[in-house]
């Protein structure tokens, strides 16, 4: 019987996921140096795998303590927009299944922008709900940041189809009569905080490159209103916008 070629062999490895398969075996035999460095590729790839499935479980820790005490919908919940110079703060609420399995989800300040698109779009086809909460510039020169930060959370909360029956929040208390649990670095610790840090995120980034276009010169493309070099620079030849926060320094010294 004629050998697969090592084309095929690099192919069928792609599809291969579990240490198990008996090919696997087979190809170990193969004294081919093609081969063999698929094979180191694939080892490298499992090893990538293994290590995320492990991360995704130690990340569901919170869930399932919550739904051991008897809670079934469990909702996630952070907010992105506190540090940035100009536009709002934008909060999700997201309730997973149990049986979630996307991996890769993590702090969503940990990712890449593809990285969080990809994700956004998964989390969008398996979570049972989602809320999103948004406080403008405006509000957030009139009742401050944090305060700003815990109405856009108690928006997405309401913005929910369900009722959750248990909240895990990052490192906030809301003012709600539903059992929660503030955690810090939530959303590097808890699957449904990191899921809402994503989502987010991916929300507001895409306003912001909307308020680039409407607000031209200072880069809120690229650093979303933070006060990047770009944007400071802006700044200073352009004067303030309308987004721009008007409690928050420079800003606040250049009225």
């Amino acid at each position: 019987m004629k050998a697969e070629s090592i084309q095929q062999i690099k192919k069928t490895l792609t599809e291969i996921n579990t240490r198990d398969d008996e090919r696997i075996k087979e190809w170990q035999q193969d004294e081919r140096s093609g081969v063999q460095q698929a094979l180191k590729q694939w080892e490298r790839r499992i090893q990538r795998h293994e290590k995320e499935l492990a991360h995704l479980e130690e990340m569901q820790q919170f869930e399932k303590n919550a739904r051991a005490q008897g809670h079934r919908l469990i909702v996630g919940i952070d907010e992105v927009g506190r540090g940035p110079l100009a536009g709002p703060v934008v909060a999700a609420a997201v309730i997973l299944p149990e049986k979630f399995q996307l991996l890769g989800v993590d702090d969503s300040k940990k990712l890449s922008a593809k990285k969080r698109d990809e994700l956004y779009n998964e989390i969008q086809n398996q979570a049972i709900s989602i809320g999103i909460g948004m406080v403008d510039h405006n509000q957030i020169d009139d009742i401050n940041i944090y305060q700003a930060a815990k109405l856009a959370m108690s928006i997405a909360l309401e913005d929910l189809s369900f009722i959750p029956d248990y909240l895990l929040i990052d490192a906030m208390k809301l003012d709600v009569k539903i059992p929660q649990e503030s955690i810090i670095k939530g959303d590097a610790r808890s699957v449904s905080i990191a899921a809402a840090s994503i989502v987010a995120k991916v929300i507001r980034d895409r306003l912001m490159e909307d308020y680039a276009k409407m607000y031209p010169g200072y880069g809120f493309e690229n650093n979303a209103g933070y006060g990047t070099k770009e944007h400071l620079n802006g700044l200073r030849e352009q004067g303030i916008c309308a987004i721009h926060r008007k409690t928050f320094a420079p800003i606040k010294d250049m009225l």
